[in-house]
């Protein structure tokens, strides 16, 4: 099965001021991407999956799906 990666792109705002979110600014950029990307996956997709699921009944030739 031939798969396309699409490239949506989250924005995170951060308040500078609080200590969560000093510390993570204080991590490498990879690294708060890589955090914030998994948290993103791990709480976001269950909740869509019952949109996606009613999206993809029926479908005849393509899927949508969360990557992992």
């Amino acid at each position: 099965m031939k798969t396309i990666t699409h490239s949506l792109q989250f924005v995170t705002e951060l308040d500078e001021t609080h200590p969560t979110a000093i510390h993570l600014l204080s991590l490498p950029d990879e690294m708060q991407v890589l955090m914030l990307e998994g948290m993103l996956k791990e709480l976001l997709a269950p909740m869509i999956q019952p949109a996606l699921d009613e999206l993809n009944k029926g479908n005849s030739f393509a899927t949508l799906k969360v990557a992992k």
